[in-house]
């Protein structure tokens, strides 16, 4: 019997409606915080200091923005902060989806021993000063590449992509290496574009922890030669809140007379979220597809 003209029972429409309600009050848990300090960004930084700003900014100011983007620093901190993301996520992705191959190669005697060998990284380090004197020792301290070299292997993002290439029909490995293709041309001509979901969904991974990163930058770049966006707007947040705190430095004070701590502060964490949050929308297609189609069996 067609299940089409079916009336919803009491019970499913209880269900729509709490789901619809769930949902509701979910979604509006998510966004507050966002909408909140989006709006205290925009808020005048003496009126802010009273509090009670929830939803839209009492007293419109555009102060803290302009403070900010007035200096020339952060456009460079910015470049960085991109030039970061774009070279160390194109990298990871590429050598861990290289480490991932190699360790699922059924004829390779040595896949379980690096499996391993990278899995005990995951839960034994060298510790913060080892590291350190490591980098010196390397020569890799105040320069771009301390940003993206250690990074190039990730055990964990290994693990998610030998997840998903095990899944791959072993007979498409066979043909190319029977018509002479080497392993690192199956990678790059074969693994790569069957794999495309779960490469993009790690290059969404890896690049929010590039743009998020900022203590590797104060520990590796002493001269501030190299320092991201996310670095130079805390030095210039610690730099207000210092001025503001000392009670006898009108003179310096007053170019901050219009903003505070707590508007600087919102104006700065919109300034860091909205370039990345723009990337998942490109993204999403492929994160979605690079999530869920290794839990779908054929």
């Amino acid at each position: 019997m067609s299940s089409i003209g079916i009336k919803p029972t009491l019970g499913s429409r209880i269900f729509d409606v709490c789901n619809v309600v769930f949902m509701l009050v979910f979604t509006f848990v998510m966004l507050y915080p966002f909408v909140n300090l989006l709006a205290i960004s925009f808020n005048d930084g003496v009126d802010a200091a009273r509090g009670g700003i929830y939803f839209f900014p009492r007293v419109f100011s555009l102060d803290s923005y302009a403070f900010l983007f007035k200096n020339e620093k952060l456009f460079s901190g910015l470049w960085i902060s991109i030039l970061r993301v774009i070279v160390g996520t194109i990298t990871c992705v590429f050598m861990t989806g290289l480490l991932a191959y190699i360790v699922t190669i059924r004829n390779f005697s040595g896949r379980k021993f690096m499996r391993l060998l990278f899995l005990i990284t995951m839960y034994f380090s060298g510790g913060l000063i080892p590291t350190y004197l490591l980098m010196v020792q390397l020569g890799l301290t105040n320069t771009f590449n301390v940003y993206w070299i250690p990074g190039l292997l990730n055990a964990y993002y290994m693990l998610l992509m030998a997840s998903y290439m095990q899944g791959l029909p072993e007979s498409l490995f066979e043909s190319a290496r029977i018509d002479g293709a080497s392993e690192l041309k199956i990678y790059a001509k074969v693994v790569i574009p069957i794999s495309l979901p779960v490469f993009a969904a790690i290059a969404v991974f890896s690049s929010v922890g590039h743009w998020n990163s900022w203590f590797d930058v104060i520990l590796y770049n002493s001269s501030g030669t190299w320092d991201t966006l996310q670095t130079y707007l805390r030095k210039l947040l610690l730099e207000v809140e210092a001025l503001q705190q000392i009670q006898d430095a009108q003179a310096a004070y007053s170019k901050y007379r219009n903003i505070s701590s707590s508007t600087l502060r919102a104006a700065v964490t919109m300034v860091v979220t909205l370039p990345i949050v723009c990337v998942y929308p490109f993204m999403q297609k492929y994160f979605v597809s690079g999530i869920t189609l290794g839990a779908v069996k054929g």
